[in-house]
């Protein structure tokens, strides 16, 4: 009787962090296009759970590793190379293309006091000053200088799209009174009419 080692648990955190876009050398190594101008959340775990990409054919899709233990990863250009034990030589590494990178979000390295991750904004309530809710937070947009909260109503008013009802405020100091993970609500200086 052989013995089969568990399937991976996948974590229930999981946040996707980057996509394989092919090998890297003839060693095995994979390139990966973080979607973070900071790559750390890749560097912060020697653990990466894979899933195909969306359009590939589920025959194909069982060839996918579940996981990778990492064994270097680096900085390299406007991506990050790394070897992975269950990626022996160039051809593993070219089956991995379009790979969907994911990482436990307990292995992000801790924010600095007033820096936030993207995804624990991602569905906070957003409140302000006078307590009026505004909605919550469905995305965020790089814009170069700073971030902009994307926060749908909780009801669109009649006569109104969706997206004519959707608030953008950008994520600076000058609007944002508060962040507060524990109680998921962000207050703004923004009025309800704007």
């Amino acid at each position: 009787m052989s013995w089969t080692p568990p399937e991976p648990t996948w974590p229930e955190d999981a946040v996707e962090v980057g996509r394989v876009t092919g090998p890297w050398g003839i060693k095995g190594w994979i390139k990966v296009q973080p979607y973070a101008g900071d790559p750390q959340a890749l560097f912060s775990s020697r653990r990466w759970f894979l899933q195909p990409p969306e359009r590939l054919p589920a025959a194909a899709a069982t060839a996918f590793p579940p996981l990778l233990k990492i064994t270097a990863a680096r900085e390299h250009g406007d991506g990050v190379v790394a070897s992975a034990q269950e990626v022996p030589d160039r051809n593993a590494a070219e089956a991995l293309k379009g790979a969907r990178v994911f990482v436990s979000r307990a292995s992000f390295p801790t924010a600095e006091e007033g820096e936030y991750y993207w995804v624990d904004l991602i569905g906070l309530d957003v409140v302000n000053r006078e307590g009026v809710a505004l909605g919550t937070v469905t995305d965020l947009l790089a814009t170069g200088p700073h971030s902009v909260l994307r926060i749908k109503p909780k009801e669109v008013p009649a006569g109104m799209t969706e997206l004519e009802a959707e608030r953008l405020i950008p994520f600076v100091a000058a609007y944002i009174d508060q962040v507060d993970l524990v109680q998921k609500r962000i207050t703004v200086d923004w009025g309800a009419d704007y």
